[in-house]
């Protein structure tokens, strides 16, 4: 494996170091931990007071021929779930004390909370669906905390994910019909290939999912791929929300922007509220935790999911995340609705296809 090695000068009052969790139940309830509660990957802060010369690695382009680039489960189904992960890498340093901003996928420690994330979604939502997921050099939590951040290695993250999309419709897909999903992150790659796709590829498309990202009118009138889904059962649609306590609560480029947004819990794109029957949190036993009973509506002009009633404690994400703002719960909190929604969606592009 090669490492590009960048030099550069940084210049920061605090350095923070993201590191994982605890062993508990195995990786897919690190990812369960994460994703929703305790931050999206266990994690362990350290503050260096410093301004210093540094130099950051980029970690190894993915070879996408290598089944080691990819999570697979083959239920030998009729159709696909390609799902992109959502951030779970933080600034690491490696033993000679170089800073890498980006996942490293070939170093097994950084894989670690990949592969969880990729598991504990596979095992909530796929349902009987083929599952396929790419190992990609995201982009680390920090990133989020600036927009030239963002900028500057994001497309990187980006470009890792449309090789491994390309490569799954050459070699993996068959043809098959597919459902494209992703989370935070991954939502946003998920915006790039809908941008991306042609015709006959999207033709293909049984729903798009772009949880916990910003779509804007400017790109929804850009963007013939991206067609709001009005209902519970509509296909070529993209399916997106962004859930807080309130407007106040909203964090920058998480649901500041929204043109694009359903309910789904009830599936309604209007202010019908819907009630949630769930636990609170994945980081503990079901038979310990209080049962919230959620009102969750939408709201007319931010479009922003309003969440009413939840009493969890351990959600909020480190660096960017605001009390009130409920990004790390998108996938957990309507985990049942979304599993019954894709089943119900690819049910009716088959039965119209076939």
């Amino acid at each position: 494996m090669e490492l590009t090695r960048i030099n550069y000068k940084e210049r920061r009052k605090g350095e923070v170091h993201i590191g994982y969790l605890a062993e508990m139940d195995g990786v897919s309830n690190r990812f369960l931990l994460k994703m929703m509660g305790c931050v999206c990957y266990a994690l362990v802060v350290m503050l260096l007071s410093l301004s210093l010369q540094a130099s950051y690695v980029l970690p190894a382009k993915p070879d996408y021929n290598s089944p080691k680039q990819w999570y697979v489960s083959d239920r030998q189904s009729a159709a696909d779930i390609f799902y992109v992960i959502s951030t779970e890498t933080g600034d690491y340093r490696l033993p000679d004390g170089s800073l890498c901003h980006y996942a490293d996928t070939y170093n097994d420690s950084v894989r670690v909370a990949l592969t969880g994330e990729m598991e504990g979604v596979d095992r909530l939502l796929s349902g009987e669906l083929n599952y396929y997921s790419p190992y990609y050099r995201q982009c680390s939590l920090q990133t989020f905390t600036s927009d030239s951040l963002v900028s500057e290695r994001l497309p990187l993250a980006l470009g890792d994910v449309s090789r491994a999309f390309n490569y799954y419709l050459d070699h993996m897909n068959q043809g098959r019909p597919f459902v494209l999903a992703g989370y935070s992150q991954g939502a946003m790659a998920v915006l790039q290939l809908l941008q991306q796709m042609d015709s006959t590829t999207y033709g293909r498309m049984i729903a798009a999912y772009a949880i916990g990202v910003n779509i804007s009118q400017s790109l929804l009138d850009s963007c013939r791929q991206i067609v709001p889904a009005c209902g519970v059962d509509d296909t070529g649609v993209t399916i997106s929300y962004n859930s807080v306590r309130d407007n106040g609560c909203v964090v920058h480029g998480l649901g500041d922007d929204n043109a694009v947004s359903i309910n789904p819990v009830n599936w309604c794109t209007d202010t019908t509220p819907a009630t949630l029957v769930t636990v609170p949190s994945p980081a503990k036993p079901e038979a310990e935790q209080q049962v919230d009973t959620l009102t969750v509506h939408l709201d007319p002009a931010t479009r922003l999911l309003l969440v009413d009633g939840f009493t969890g404690t351990d959600y909020v994400l480190p660096l960017i995340g605001k009390e009130g703002n409920y990004h790390s719960r998108e996938i957990w909190l309507y985990r049942e609705q979304l599993r019954e929604n894709i089943a119900r969606r690819t049910s009716a592009w088959l039965h119209t296809h076939h």
